[in-house]
């Protein structure tokens, strides 16, 4: 997993990685430091409003780890968990892709009603790893497709994107104007990347992501890639930029490009 995910990072990933881990262990020190002068110093307002702090602090965890629960309750009794007796073939892409990354055992991968929407997304979930796959994006009918989208979420995992402790150290540096959405868009190039490397195919790679464009299983088999690209040069640039700098994600036409490029 490691050798793999560390030739297909994203170097901007590993750059603003690399800044929001320093800023976030200095805000945390900052922070650590600032609780440590409140309590010597004897004040007992700044006392009681750091308990106060304190105390909302201790109840957004608790409502994090209880949403943690209720949501994996949720999947478990409305979504259909892939297996070898549910959705075989899909649940042979999770595992395929999952022993190639390195990851065992596989993460959980669920299928749910989407309404319409073409999606997917990673989650850890009270240490577990899990995979959400939309209906709608499972009618694309091209299974490479559906591969390659596979690939890019267990790419979040293997790329250590969710890692709780990782997080809760980088979590400060969010304060940073820019930084963490740059970042989170660099880690999407990354996972691109692997998505592509598990299907070995960057035509069905590409359309893989104009997919999530059109959303749409009957015009999929139709759609022109290289017309779609094009579209960026159309895109405003001072707009596209001004837009893009606080999305978590790049503009589709940005992540094909990235992935062509690498052809």
């Amino acid at each position: 997993m490691a050798n793999v995910v560390t030739r297909l990072r994203n170097s901007r990933e590993t750059t603003y990685g690399l800044m929001m881990i320093v800023f976030g262990a200095l805000l945390w020190v900052l922070l650590i430091w600032g609780v440590w002068r409140i309590l010597v110093s004897g004040n007992q307002q700044l006392a009681s409003l750091l308990s106060v702090y304190i105390g909302y602090g201790t109840i957004f965890f608790v409502g994090y780890l209880i949403a943690n629960a209720a949501y994996r309750a949720q999947a478990f009794g409305n979504m259909l968990l892939l297996g070898p007796q549910q959705f075989p073939q899909l649940h042979a892409m999770v595992v395929d892709g999952a022993a190639a990354l390195g990851m065992q055992p596989p993460p959980r991968a669920f299928v749910f009603n989407s309404n319409g929407l073409f999606n997917a997304f990673a989650r850890r979930l009270l240490g577990g790893r899990y995979l959400f796959l939309t209906s709608a994006l499972l009618e694309a009918e091209d299974d490479e497709q559906v591969r390659f989208i596979i690939g890019h979420e267990l790419g979040h995992h293997a790329a250590g994107h969710l890692n709780p402790w990782k997080n809760f150290l980088k979590f400060p540096a969010h304060v940073v104007p820019f930084l963490g959405p740059a970042y989170s868009r660099a880690r999407e190039y990354t996972c691109d990347a692997i998505g592509a490397e598990l299907t070995g195919d960057v035509g069905v790679s590409r359309s893989s992501l104009q997919m999530l464009g059109c959303g749409c299983g009957r015009l999929n088999g139709s759609m022109n890639c290289e017309a779609f690209m094009a579209q960026e040069a159309m895109v405003p640039p001072i707009f596209g930029f001004l837009t893009e700098i606080f999305r978590s994600h790049p503009r589709l036409t940005r992540r094909i490009r990235a992935i062509r490029a690498k052809s």
